[in-house]
């Protein structure tokens, strides 16, 4: 190893330490190569003269490097490709080195890996706060694939037993962080003893006070429960001896954090809560005895002390879904004392110490399937832009403290829920087809309605009916991620379709009264009748909420106030007649920039620009307005002041810069609506007078004021805009 002379002889040996003893742990690598290749990625890293600078908290990189690359071998279990991954990511952060690079030194998988992680290092490069929807980006990468979890929950285990060298900020926001988050997914893979570990550190930051009183307190009863505990071992170590059985049996003092939320939980002091400890029997078991053993030392240690029924839990013969297997009980030590004992193999404690990860070294473990499951979970979740990040990491978090109820299909498939789960959370578990279709259910041959709560062992069949529709109060019924995110999309396609169908229905309506929908009676329509938007309108209207007659009879007030409106201007209009000198001899107007003997402007109800089919209509008050033939208002100008209209078409006019503005629909989603207006102004040069977005059900409504100098222009406008992800239609306002 070359090492830069600016670092100090202490960080040469922190180094030297370990780098040796990643190798040391490298020899103990299934194959060859596996150790050739970490050797490889280690030479690769210490060329790399950037892995000399320095953390936040002045920490060497490549140190930091190394010690994530220890914990993910020690702690976690993982082997050579993950190991690999933690040593380059911050290489190929730094681009000292590709992920191309990587790629043809390692492999696809390794890149890959490796990219997720240098994805994850540059959102946090952006401060990106877990109450951002930006976060949604980095939960997606760790959804790739779950060494991408464990590596950077190996890292930030990894500050936070460095976080004192970093400042009083950064210990506030980073244990905040982790507690919030890290933890909590520590826990949900059943990394156990990081979970505990990064609680107790968050703690130490964040309550100090308390983290120091309870250490205090610990270490001056530490005496006096040491000698309890082995007087309530001793008697139980004799009889499992007696029967053969190869075993380690231990007291382990409770963590910090979980003695605080018991002093919490039980509202009391220190002094007063009681199992501070758990007793752990570990077994040396062969795979196929592992199950009747267990139960074997369970005899034995409820025959010595009186057991608490109601705190007996079994998750050997059905697991958590993090892969969790032991046996708990509860029982009445010496001197009335209540003591947890756990009952487990060195399998199951390897996997309760390492997680799942620890069953990548058991063929046929549970473990797998388990967290496969997870993140096919995580991944549908967080793919629904119905949920937001925040809501989904609420519900995250809440899910993994929560308890769980077991339940089994007709053909006796064991489903495991959150608890508090319902028959319409099972029928959402079961396909989103038959939760959207679900009536009830039956459970042991009794018929119970879809807000039934599931309980454990339920044997579970799910009714259906054609005729039926989700409801916006199923969402006060069902419990589950899943089911509320299936939900909410079935509710919002529903919705969708009503409003179509709302739409269909009042075109169909006016047509039979000779009228046409525009933008501007629908506007006005949904302004009178008190609607946020044109969406809620229409939905109103297919759930026959508004009457079509009211409908009818405010068009005809807005007419009748028209036709008296133009009454008036009739009879203020004195003798107003466009002289021959005044138009062009073939009854033409020709607008031109040049035209000074004619008072003319363009209307604002169709805003006209160069390139449109235009004529004139003669204003009461003087001059004339251009309008569109495409004009919402035309129809009706020619039906009823025919006389006044005058044929008018565009001559020489570079150089003009003309008003028009654009409807765009499109997905809900964040930057689309920044992309349309950047392209607008940047890419095609076209400037911006103002735009006002709607945003409803997911979907957006915006509409753009542009200047443009002719139709051309516009039209590729509307063109490139319509090429733009997430938009769904693009339409000129003003255009029937």
């Amino acid at each position: 190893m070359n090492l830069n002379e600016t670092i100090s002889v202490e960080e040469k040996s922190q180094i030297t330490k370990a780098y040796r003893e990643l190798l040391k742990e490298s020899d103990s690598l299934r194959e060859k190569d596996d150790v050739q290749q970490v050797r490889k990625a280690l030479d690769l890293l210490l060329e790399d003269k950037g892995q000399l600078s320095r953390n936040g908290a002045g920490e060497l990189y490549v140190l930091e490097s190394l010690e994530v690359s220890l914990i993910i071998t020690r702690e976690i279990g993982l082997g050579r490709t993950a190991i690999i991954c933690a040593l380059l990511y911050h290489p190929v952060l730094e681009k000292s080195i590709s992920v191309e690079e990587v790629k043809q030194h390692f492999g696809e998988q390794v890149a890959g890996i490796t990219g997720g992680l240098v994805k994850v290092a540059e959102l946090y490069a952006k401060n990106t706060s877990i109450r951002n929807e930006n976060f949604r980006k980095l939960l997606l990468t760790f959804a790739e694939d779950i060494r991408v979890v464990l590596i950077i929950i190996a890292d930030r285990l990894r500050t936070m037993r460095a976080l004192k060298l970093y400042s009083a900020e950064d210990q506030q926001r980073i244990s905040g962080e982790v507690g919030f988050l890290y933890a909590p997914m520590a826990h949900r893979l059943g990394l156990y003893a990081i979970k505990s570990e990064m609680e107790d550190l968050v703690m130490k930051f964040s309550n100090q006070k308390m983290y120091q009183y309870i250490a205090r307190k610990l270490n001056e009863t530490k005496r006096a429960r040491e000698k309890y505990i082995a007087a309530f071992i001793e008697p139980l170590k004799k009889e499992l001896e007696s029967q053969g059985l190869q075993f380690e049996i231990k007291g382990r003092t409770k963590t910090i954090h979980s003695i605080w939320n018991k002093i919490k939980k039980q509202d009391t002091e220190f002094e007063h809560v009681f199992d501070l400890f758990a007793i752990r029997v570990i077994l040396d078991s062969e795979l196929r005895n592992e199950k009747a053993e267990c139960w074997q030392v369970y005899s034995v240690v409820t025959d010595k002390y009186q057991p608490n029924p109601s705190r007996m839990r079994d998750w050997i013969s059905v697991p958590k879904s993090n892969g969790y297997e032991s046996l708990h009980t509860t029982v009445l030590g010496p001197d009335k004392k209540w003591v947890e004992v756990q009952i487990r193999t060195h399998r199951m404690n390897e996997v309760a110490e390492k997680g799942l990860a620890a069953h990548w070294k058991y063929k046929g473990g549970k473990g797998e399937k388990g967290m496969d499951e997870w993140l096919s979970n995580v991944r549908d979740i967080l793919e629904n832009p119905e949920l937001n990040a925040v809501d989904f990491i609420d519900d995250f978090r809440l899910n993994l403290y929560d308890k769980e109820v077991f339940v089994f299909t007709p053909k006796g498939d064991l489903r495991r829920l959150k608890k508090g789960a319902t028959i319409l959370d099972f029928a959402f578990e079961i396909h989103s087809e038959v939760g959207k279709k679900c009536v009830g259910g039956k459970i042991d041959n009794k018929n119970v309605p879809i807000k039934h709560q599931l309980k454990n062992g339920d044997h579970v069949e799910i009714h259906t009916s054609n005729n039926q529709e989700p409801k916006q109060d199923w969402l006060n019924i069902v419990v589950t991620s899943k089911a509320k995110s299936k939900l909410k999309q079935a509710l919002r396609e529903m919705q969708y379709k009503e409003a179509e169908l709302g739409r269909e229905l009042l075109v169909r309506r006016l047509k039979n009264w000779k009228y046409e929908l525009n933008d501007q009676l629908l506007n006005q329509l949904v302004k009178f009748f008190g609607y946020k938007n044109i969406h809620d309108f229409m939905r109103a209207i297919a759930m026959e909420q508004i009457d079509m007659a009211r409908i009818k009879d405010f068009i005809l007030d807005i007419e009748k106030k028209e036709i008296a409106e133009e009454e008036q201007e009739e009879r203020s209009a004195v003798n107003f007649v466009a002289s021959e000198d005044e138009l062009p001899s073939d009854d033409v107007l020709m607008i031109d920039q040049s035209l000074t003997n004619v008072d003319f402007t363009l209307a604002k109800c169709c805003n006209p620009i160069f390139g449109d089919e235009i004529f004139g209509f003669v204003a009461s008050m003087g001059g004339i307005k251009i309008h569109r033939l495409t004009c919402p208002n035309a129809k009706d100008m020619q039906t009823r002041f025919g006389y006044r209209i005058v044929k008018a078409q565009w001559t020489n006019v570079k150089g003009n810069s003309y008003q028009a503005t654009l409807k765009v629909t499109g997905v809900d989603d964040i930057g689309v609506v920044t992309n349309i207006s950047q392209y607008i102004s940047k890419e095609l040069k076209v400037k911006i007078r103002s735009m006002s977005i709607d945003s409803n059900e997911g979907v957006f409504e915006g509409n753009f004021t542009i200047y443009v100098d002719n139709t051309q222009v516009l039209n590729l406008l509307i063109k490139k805009i319509k090429t733009i992800k997430g938009v769904y239609t693009v339409s000129r306002v003003g255009v029937i």
